[in-house]
């Protein structure tokens, strides 16, 4: 990844420079050019050396939040961003998070704008910080930004949070299935093998698949862990690819069970972010391009460009939404009257902190059906097991009467 200097000319015919990280020259200039602005000027950034080994790592919301409230009392106590900075480097606990605040520093003592600091680190700060910090520039007031920016993270990591929880029980209880799966066709299949081996009873079908798949698991196990970790990777990296990540998320938002909370959560980060943004001055064909990306599904964030596209054209925000049809009737309808009302910021945060309850509930309902489902299922599969390893009992008595 690169960092490049741009001299671009925004929408109102303003002047502006913009830093941006990307693997090629070709990559800023579709990035500005979707953007709506006209280039004049594109540089390498000779000061973005070996930017990767920073940016590789995204740093969780609850650091975020804590990196933003302590710079926002920094701030209003009156410090500079540049002494804050200094400050803050010093005390962070988390150490990749320390060392980028480190290299933000010294970037900004060269003379560099804060936003033009946080775009050299696009892999770290989320699209809606920098946005945010660029309208704090503009107008003013980057305290107030922090602020808003400290409660934004905190709410997206409850929810985060939540979600983790929700299904860490689930996890646990099928990691304990193919554990206990495992021991008993390497382990005590096994000892029933030899049992009846030396008995000469013929056994039933179904033990002699599970005898196979013990055989099986015994000699090769190494393979059937190559081939899982092989297939793991080619799903990793093709989930890489934006047109097969775009068909996965479609095709997650057309499963019942999981269609609903994903929809809540998408619907929660989409009002609470335009809520976020538009409140912190950011125009709104710049805001809907942020929130497209957080969304947590690229389905979603397509429709949200496409809804942009509409309101660039004249349309007003609530009726491309009402067209797609994908959001819940509920959100365009608020929309639709924070457009009417001239209170669209406050109309979403209103709607943001509903659907943060609805997540709260769709998760509830999910891990209370999943949990006896699983059960249910390891018992089957661990019966089946058992009757597989029983049954040639019933011969050997009958043989022996």
């Amino acid at each position: 990844m690169t960092s490049y200097k741009c001299s671009v000319v925004d929408q109102t015919g303003k002047k502006r420079k913009i830093t941006h990280i990307a693997e090629s020259k070709a990559e800023v200039i579709d990035y500005l050019k979707k953007n709506n602005y006209v280039i004049i000027n594109i540089d390498k950034d000779r000061g973005s050396i070996n930017l990767n080994r920073l940016n590789r790592k995204k740093i969780k919301s609850k650091d975020l939040a804590v990196f933003c409230k302590q710079l926002y009392a920094m701030l209003k106590a009156g410090v500079t961003i540049v002494s804050s900075l200094e400050i803050l480097k010093q005390q962070t606990e988390n150490k990749n998070l320390a060392k980028i605040i480190g290299r933000m520093y010294e970037d900004l003592q060269k003379g560099n704008t804060f936003s033009e600091v946080l775009a050299r680190h696009q892999g770290v700060f989320p699209s809606i910080f920098i946005s945010m910090v660029e309208a704090g520039e503009i107008s003013g007031n980057i305290d107030i930004i922090m602020d808003r920016l400290a409660n934004h993270f905190e709410k997206e990591y409850k929810i985060e949070n939540k979600i983790k929880s929700a299904m860490t029980y689930p996890i646990i209880l099928a990691i304990v299935s193919i554990v206990v799966v495992t021991f008993l066709l390497t382990t005590i299949m096994p000892t029933f093998v030899d049992m009846y081996s030396s008995s000469g009873v013929e056994l039933p079908r179904i033990t002699q698949i599970m005898i196979s798949m013990s055989e099986t698991i015994k000699n090769y196990w190494y393979i059937i862990l190559a081939v899982i970790a092989v297939i793991v990777l080619l799903i990793s990296s093709l989930g890489k690819k934006p047109e097969i990540r775009l068909k996965e998320d479609y095709y997650k938002l057309q499963i019942p069970v999981v269609k609903n909370l994903l929809l809540k959560v998408a619907t929660s980060r989409f009002t609470r972010t335009l809520s976020t943004l538009i409140g912190s001055g950011v125009p709104l064909l710049q805001a809907l391009d942020t929130v497209s990306g957080v969304t947590g599904n690229t389905y979603i964030g397509s429709k949200i460009l496409e809804a942009k596209e509409d309101v660039r054209k004249g349309a007003a925000l609530s009726q491309p939404l009402r067209q797609q049809g994908l959001f819940p009737p509920m959100v365009h309808s608020m929309v639709k009257i924070g457009e009417d009302s001239g209170s669209l910021e406050e109309i979403l945060d209103k709607t943001a902190d509903f659907y943060d309850e609805e997540v709260e509930t769709a998760i509830t309902r999910l891990t209370t059906m999943l949990e006896p489902l699983m059960i249910i299922l390891m018992a089957i599969i661990i019966g089946f097991i058992v009757i597989a390893m029983v049954m040639p009992m019933f011969d050997m008595v009958s043989t022996v009467q």
